[in-house]
């Protein structure tokens, strides 16, 4: 993808550092088109050449635009200009229903499907005694917008007695038009949003670096009757995602 960057020339007597020069060049780049969104970087030796500027000093401007968000290191596949991220509201929606509504077609892998007993930890958040029957699922949310892309690990509990779920449900849709289809609505819930660190098992499913920067959402949803329906755990690669909110001055 040199082409987006076809007759850039830095400035080397400018007091503004090399590396910063490079990447705010790529970034315009990005923004006006020339590097489209998923598209495949050259490496950073072809890049540097191209810049006229060191391996490093190249590896740093990269560096300073995997933090914004604008590149990601995929793993055995290189560095890519980030997808357009899900705008998400700070509403009870399902990651499901966003995508579908943002035009983009999603797709589930369930990676662990079971029916048994609560775990301690969750019955609390559910209102359940421990040891209560739930189903106990992790699944992956995966998008096509060009080439198939890992957009969500989720961890999710649903108390038995709500309704019946099978893993077929969970590969065809999301989980809350399984809800709907089996007479639940969802209607209210508490939800925590954090940062952290990608771990191990997680960067491999996601397709990043161990260590990348993931967002976090930990989610109690309850239905019309006031039922806890849901505990859900979920991460998502940082440049995914951002959510939008509305404050008011009380």
């Amino acid at each position: 993808m040199g082409r987006g960057l076809r007759g850039v020339r830095l400035d080397h007597n400018s007091p503004v550092p090399l590396y910063h020069q490079a990447a705010r060049e790529i970034e315009r780049a990005i923004e006006d088109g020339r590097l489209p969104r998923g598209s495949k970087l050259e490496s950073e030796v072809e890049l540097a050449e191209r810049l006229g500027i060191s391996r490093p000093t190249m590896r740093q401007a990269i560096k300073q635009l995997v933090d914004k968000g604008l590149l990601i290191r995929r793993r055995g596949i290189g560095t890519i200009v980030a997808p357009r991220p899900v705008r998400r509201a700070v509403a009870l929606t399902s990651l499901y229903d966003d995508l579908k509504k943002a035009g983009r077609e999603p797709e589930t892998r369930v990676l662990s499907f079971r029916r048994g007993r609560c775990p301690a930890e969750v019955a609390d958040e559910l209102g359940i005694g421990a040891g209560d029957r739930v189903f106990i699922f992790d699944r992956l949310r995966i998008t096509d917008s060009g080439d198939p892309e890992p957009i969500a690990l989720m961890h999710n509990v649903v108390p038995a007695g709500i309704l019946e779920i099978s893993r077929e449900d969970l590969e065809e849709t999301g989980l809350y038009e399984v809800f709907r289809r089996g007479g639940v609505t969802p209607h209210v819930a508490t939800q925590r949003i954090g940062a952290r660190k990608a771990g191990e098992k997680e960067a491999e499913l996601l397709e990043i670096e161990a260590g990348d920067p993931v967002l976090t959402m930990t989610r109690v949803a309850y239905d019309t009757e006031g039922r806890p329906i849901e505990y859900g755990s979920h991460c998502y690669p940082a440049e995914s995602y951002w959510f939008e909110m509305m404050l008011v001055d009380m």
